[in-house]
């Protein structure tokens, strides 16, 4: 009778313990902070015996050591990226002005300084000094919309979907809202404009078809239980061929006409008039004022280029209804939001915007300008790299970028950029610039790296071109 029993070959009795792998894992990064290595080692321990479960029986033993050093490197992969703060600043040098992945809009240098004064210290957000009684804490940016604007009256959230949702909520709630089916978007995130509505607590009304609705559309969903008409703005795409859409304007003459309130979700708006430098007239919130709806809403991380915030502008009964809200409470902007935002509308009004705010600075750049500063900044490229030895492939080109951030589809912007062919593919060169010190994101073009530099600071050119070095090598 064979007695011989088998040894347990499980090689997940290989995983080092949470102390010993904590331990290697301080020995190896001592300058982190005390709580990532056992918290880096756990989650290490995990990935690697879930690794090992899932192994076929079939597969190459390994060796002891080899799963320990796994398990090592796993955890200072996570301890690297735990130690890191977040967000990490990156260099766009993608030419996409508002890019979402990239934070939308940099604010202008006085709207984070503004916002950084007000986090560090006491400030008067809710205490009117001269009488010494509370204070309304919006008071200022909203009496400088309503100027900026010609709005009646103003309101101001944390974003642009709270904006449309306080909207809904106030003016609509356990009401019908008629919306044309080619405007049931979806928003960044999957968030879907019926989802909205229904957590807003309206019903949703859908009329015309995807591709065209009609006035008559519109007139005919309108009864008794009616709340309110809304026009959605495509932000991130656009229909073309066999369409048909009811125009802001028209909406309200059918929503006069009925009684019913019209409101706009605009997306993407400006207080100032781009149409110089081709934006379209229909991003200019005064002008959609102008045709009389009760409520505009649009976002102010986007063309405005302030802070994350959901502005809502119309007139005065409508915005009434919504500061008297419960939810506008919850939905409401910070100190930190309020005083960038403060400083943006300030700008606007003194004139200096396109100076001072980084978006109208990127959006009216010159052809002519951008065009010769590439061209000198390539020079310098290659100077740099050829000073270290090598060599790069390196040519100007023309290209149109589009602005972004779900802004504006359809519309490009004429641009230039720095096209760089290097010895290893351009999806392998792309992902080292992603590891710069400062990391660097490009786009591709047949097989080459595009670096526009519109969104580029002129004190981020040496950083730039260092994480191009680095990548070289």
């Amino acid at each position: 009778m064979d007695l011989t029993r088998n040894v347990n070959s499980d090689p997940r009795r290989a995983i080092p313990s949470v102390n010993r792998l904590t331990d290697r894992v301080r020995g190896a990064a001592p300058e982190i902070a005390d709580w990532i290595p056992a918290r880096a080692a756990q989650r290490a321990i995990d990935e690697v015996r879930e690794q090992l479960m899932s192994r076929g029986e079939s597969a190459v033993p390994l060796e002891p050591a080899d799963i320990e050093q796994q398990c090592l490197d796993a955890a200072l992969d996570h301890a690297a990226k735990w130690a890191m703060e977040w967000p990490r600043p990156v260099l766009n040098a993608t030419g996409v002005t508002l890019h979402t992945n990239l934070g939308r809009a940099p604010m202008a240098e006085g709207a984070a300084q503004a916002a950084a004064q007000a986090a560090m210290g006491y400030t008067n957000l809710e205490l009117d000094l001269e009488s010494g009684e509370r204070g309304n804490r919006i008071a200022s940016v909203t009496e400088k919309l309503c100027h900026l604007s010609g709005a009646e009256g103003a309101y101001v959230c944390n974003n642009n979907a709270a904006a449309v949702m306080l909207a809904l909520n106030s003016l609509a709630a356990g009401q019908e809202v008629v919306v044309s089916r080619g405007e049931l978007v979806e928003i960044g995130g999957s968030f879907r404009v019926p989802e909205v509505m229904k957590k807003a607590g309206v019903e949703l009304k859908e009329v015309g078809s995807t591709n065209r609705t009609h006035a008559h559309d519109y007139a005919s969903a309108i009864g008794p239980r009616t709340g309110m008409l809304l026009k959605v703005h495509r932000s991130n795409f656009e229909q073309t061929g066999f369409v048909k859409e009811v125009s802001l304007a028209e909406l309200v003459s059918i929503g006069a006409e009925h009684g019913v309130p019209v409101v706009e979700d605009l997306g993407s708006g400006s207080l100032l008039d781009l149409s110089s430098v081709g934006v379209p007239t229909e991003a200019h919130v005064p002008s959609r004022l102008q045709m009389g709806p009760d409520v505009v809403c649009f976002s102010g991380d986007k063309l405005f280029g302030g802070p994350q915030a959901g502005l809502i502008l119309g007139k005065k009964d409508s915005i009434a209804l919504m500061k008297q809200n419960p939810l506008a409470r919850a939905l409401r902007l910070d100190k930190m939001a309020l005083s960038a935002l403060d400083f943006t509308l300030s700008r606007m009004l003194d004139g200096s915007a396109p100076d001072t705010i980084p978006v109208l600075r990127q959006l009216m750049l010159s052809q002519k300008d951008h065009e010769a500063r590439t061209r000198r900044w390539a020079e310098r490229l290659e100077s740099a790299v050829a000073e270290r030895g090598g060599s790069l492939g390196v040519e100007w080109v023309e290209e149109t970028v589009p602005v972004g951030g779900g802004s504006l589809p359809g519309f490009d912007i004429q641009s230039c950029a720095v096209a760089i062919k290097a010895q290893v593919s351009a999806s392998q060169f792309a992902a080292r610039l992603r590891h710069a010190p400062v990391p660097i994101l490009s786009r591709i073009r047949d097989q080459r790296i595009l670096l526009d530099l519109r969104a580029i600071g002129e004190d981020q050119e040496d950083d730039l071109i260092q994480g191009i070095l680095s990548a070289l090598h």
